[in-house]
């Protein structure tokens, strides 16, 4: 493989988080809690990377924001429409920090 440029290196990470972000706006079936078990992460904490990223360059985002930007529409909307009660065995999986089996 041919050495690609920094500019090349962050467009091309730029691309894949665009690509993560429209796969989870589209995947509205899966939960965030589902999610934490299974990954280590959610939605919530990419907007949260998002946002401190933003902060780490001097530029404000507040959390409504960042998570408007992964979410593609405000978070209380995303949770009215799409965020079902956690399944007895996922919350369960959840206090208890193990991973998913």
């Amino acid at each position: 493989m041919d050495e690609i440029s920094v500019r090349q290196r962050l467009e091309y990470e730029a691309a894949a988080f665009r690509r993560l972000r429209d796969h989870l706006r589209e995947r509205t079936d899966v939960q965030n809690i589902d999610l934490m078990n299974l990954a280590g992460f959610c939605r919530n904490c990419l907007s949260n990377w998002y946002r401190e990223a933003a902060e780490a360059d001097g530029v404000a985002i507040s959390k409504d924001e960042s998570r408007e930007i992964v979410y593609g529409m405000p978070y209380e909307q995303w949770r009215s429409q799409h965020q079902t009660e956690a399944a007895p065995r996922a919350q369960k999986l959840f206090e208890s920090g193990q991973p998913h089996d």
